[in-house]
């Protein structure tokens, strides 16, 4: 319940430390305080093992794609769990129907899917590792992204209400209609990331932080990869460390980015603004 979470911050309030919540989903109350659960939490897990002991086998996939777009809605990671490619402890290859399993999540929207026993103790945990990522990669590369951004459209006008929403909003539409070639955000709390990966935008999102812990936490945020930088003190700093970051990534003169920071950098909590770059062989001069 809500009230866990509530009480397992204090305990951490308690003792100095801040360590993100990953609330699992596995019983039929959970699914009552879906809304309040996920407000309360860091992130959840869609626990299928433990909620299909719960509840009825045939509501499974329903509350998977539930608890899923509740976490889409919140800007919350969510990871689907237990029994993904079940058969690949025993045998090298999964079936038909777990492969699609993986993929039908990702499509879903899901963060992450995680396996279980088949790396744990299966007899072929490098050979399950291979396989989910060559499934993920697939899907990935067939995401309806047109239906993702039709949805973010459709709640731009009805459920956006704060500034740092209305930005990452702005900058995955811009990306949408200009076609650039990445999305770059600076994150101290990583919340500007999870914002714009909320959209599930179709560009790479390339987060900047000056936080090593919270580039380790987006690893786990659909199309994110964080990398650790020094705080900036202006808006040309910002662009000169975005273009040595990028040209690392094999970007290149002409191409166009799109970015959103908080400004003055270094504070939490304010996303104002978004900016159209296209790097100039100045912006790749060392």
């Amino acid at each position: 319940a809500a009230c866990d979470i509530e009480d397992l911050r204090k305990i951490m309030d308690t003792l100095g430390v801040q360590i993100p919540i990953i609330a699992k989903i596995e019983k039929s109350e959970a699914i009552d305080y879906l809304d309040e659960i996920c407000d309360a939490c860091d992130g959840m897990m869609v626990a299928r093992g433990d909620l299909g002991i719960d509840m009825p086998t045939h509501l499974i996939p329903f509350l998977q794609k539930r608890i899923i777009r509740t976490c889409n809605e919140a800007s919350k990671p969510v990871i689907t769990a237990t029994q993904m490619l079940q058969s690949m402890t025993e045998h090298p290859y999964p079936t038909r129907a777990e492969a699609t399993d993986v993929a039908n999540a990702i499509l879903d929207g899901t963060d992450a899917v995680m396996l279980s026993a088949e790396s744990a103790t299966g007899k072929f945990p490098v050979e399950s590792v291979k396989m989910m990522r060559s499934i993920a990669n697939m899907a990935e590369s067939e995401f309806p992204y047109h239906d993702w951004n039709r949805r973010r459209t459709e709640i731009l006008y009805n459920q956006i209400h704060e500034t740092a929403d209305a930005i990452s909003n702005a900058t995955c539409g811009i990306a949408w209609i200009l076609s650039v070639d990445g999305i770059v955000t600076t994150t101290v709390s990583g919340y500007t990331a999870r914002q714009v990966a909320r959209w599930r935008p179709q560009q790479h999102i390339i987060a900047l932080s000056p936080s090593e812990k919270t580039c380790r936490q987006l690893s786990l945020v659909w199309g994110v990869s964080a990398t650790p930088v020094a705080t900036f003190g202006t808006i040309d700093d910002m662009i000169n460390h975005v273009a040595h970051s990028l040209r690392e990534q094999d970007f290149a003169i002409g191409e166009r980015i799109v970015i959103t920071a908080g400004v003055p950098f270094g504070k939490t909590g304010l996303t104002n603004m978004v900016q159209v770059h296209t790097f100039t062989e100045e912006d790749f001069n060392d």
